[in-house]
């Protein structure tokens, strides 16, 4: 089961660094509209389309990392200020709400792809571009998120249960316990 968890957090994480690249693949299609639109005075018709779809693929394969690395935003005011184990118990009560978001995402997501892919659906833009392609990601995404979500799951009941969580196989642990006490200034101390 370790290496199952190992291999699905590996994944996610080589899809993350990856689609991170996507930014710059943005960055260069939008320049380069820019230039034609202003430089050249003949707009590029998909650079901007394109831009769009790639980020669509970036927005949703990102899930799986973020939780991996614990990208995604918390409420600080009270999950910040719990202990390790609390935080834990937390994530543990707010699983369904994950599992119930992720559930309707790899549902409705699987019936737009499989809709997309059928028709072989093209954008209404003089390009036509696919759009099947970047739909067929958002089941794929969803599923990535879902098994990663069940993995950071095992680790929340390890920290409650006070066994270890090795990084490698359930991905980067909670922030470590601080202590929220200021530290006094260089004055105060002399």
């Amino acid at each position: 089961m370790f290496q199952l968890a190992r291999a699905v957090t590996r994944v996610n994480r080589f899809i993350g660094k990856w689609a991170s690249l996507a930014v710059l693949v943005i960055f260069a299609l939008l320049l380069a509209d820019v230039v034609m639109r202003y430089l050249v005075g003949s707009p590029a018709i998909w650079t901007a389309e394109l831009a769009v779809l790639i980020f669509g693929v970036y927005a949703v394969v990102g899930g799986g990392y973020l939780l991996t690395e614990r990208g995604h935003v918390n409420v600080d005011i009270i999950y910040g200020a719990q202990s390790l184990r609390r935080r834990a118990m937390l994530d543990i009560l707010t699983w369904p709400l994950f599992a119930l978001f992720v559930g309707v995402l790899l549902w409705q997501g699987y019936d737009i792809a499989a809709e997309s892919l059928e028709d072989w659906e093209r954008s209404q833009s003089m390009w036509r571009a696919p759009l099947w392609p970047t739909k067929i990601m958002i089941p794929v995404a969803a599923a990535l998120l879902l098994v990663q979500g069940v993995i950071r799951l095992w680790a929340d009941v390890r920290v409650v249960m006070g066994l270890p969580v090795p990084e490698d196989v359930f991905g980067k642990p909670g922030a470590p316990e601080t202590d929220h006490t200021p530290e006094p200034s260089k004055e105060m101390q002399q």
